[in-house]
């Protein structure tokens, strides 16, 4: 392979000469880059944030987005599914796949396909490879090189390649702009419909977690803050639905890990970035 000079060696020439398009966007990575990255920025988040224990729980939300994963489209990932012991209503979408499900967005969800609705946003942002987009503005807008080498662990060393990921992680560098958001809204309603759920799932937390929002003790987070006004996403959201084919709304496990997650201690405030 042919690298960018002394900085980035094993960079292929093609992510630099052939940046793939998604979306209409150019990304400057190639998926092998974004899997790379996406595994130091798994380890640095799992370092860093406390996860939801219970082997049952952890369970259920991975055959949820596992299957959802399966009715996503585009370049293949190796997804993972993790439960932030967090009380804010959120959840996250790391580099390659790794998706993160806040506790408090699971306590809010009422019914099953809510859930589902909240992790199939996250799967549309993998799929639509949303991270990588944002990494790509970041490098060529002011960061450079050293950036990208950083994340993928060929400048420096091991130790500025763990910075780099945490920052990542912490939000410091990557966000998804407000079309990144309506692009996983409808795409993530799809792929909602694609694994049998109802697809106003998404649609439905996001009524569900405004009124939950507003109650003494919960945490909006950043699910309202980044996104698109709710108005216009709930009217979007609501058009896109109208037009697929009813699935499952619920399912009595969900009932089950709602019990398991009220049995728990209570959980904190994720950190601001």
């Amino acid at each position: 392979m042919i690298g960018c000079p002394t900085r980035v060696g094993p960079l292929a020439l093609a992510s630099w000469l052939a940046w793939p398009a998604v979306a209409g966007a150019f990304i400057l990575l190639s998926v092998s880059d974004e899997v790379a990255i996406g595994k130091k920025a798994q380890a640095a988040m799992r370092a860093q944030t406390p996860a939801v224990q219970d082997q049952q729980v952890r369970d259920y939300i991975s055959r949820i987005g596992h299957r959802l994963a399966a009715a996503a489209r585009g370049s293949g990932f190796d997804y993972t599914f993790d439960v932030a012991n967090y009380r804010d209503l959120n959840a996250l979408t790391l580099p390659g796949g790794h998706i993160w499900v806040y506790r408090g967005a699971l306590v809010a969800a009422t019914i099953e396909s809510e859930a589902a609705g909240v992790l199939a946003h996250e799967v549309a942002h993998v799929e639509l490879r949303h991270a990588a987009r944002q990494i790509s503005y970041a490098v060529m807008a002011n960061m450079g090189l050293e950036l990208l080498g950083a994340l993928l662990g060929n400048t420096a060393g091991a130790t500025t390649s763990r910075v780099a990921a945490g920052a990542l992680t912490s939000g410091a560098f990557l966000g998804f702009s407000r079309d990144d958001e309506r692009e996983a809204d409808r795409e993530g309603t799809r792929i909602l419909a694609r694994a049998g759920w109802d697809p106003r799932g998404l649609l439905m937390f996001l009524q569900t977690a405004r009124t939950a929002a507003g109650r003494k003790g919960a945490v909006a987070g950043g699910f309202f803050s980044t996104h698109p006004s709710f108005d216009s996403r709930v009217a979007n959201l609501r058009a896109e639905a109208a037009a697929l084919p009813r699935g499952r709304d619920d399912d009595p496990a969900f009932a089950d890990l709602k019990r398991r997650l009220s049995r728990l201690p209570p959980a904190g405030r994720a950190p601001r970035p």
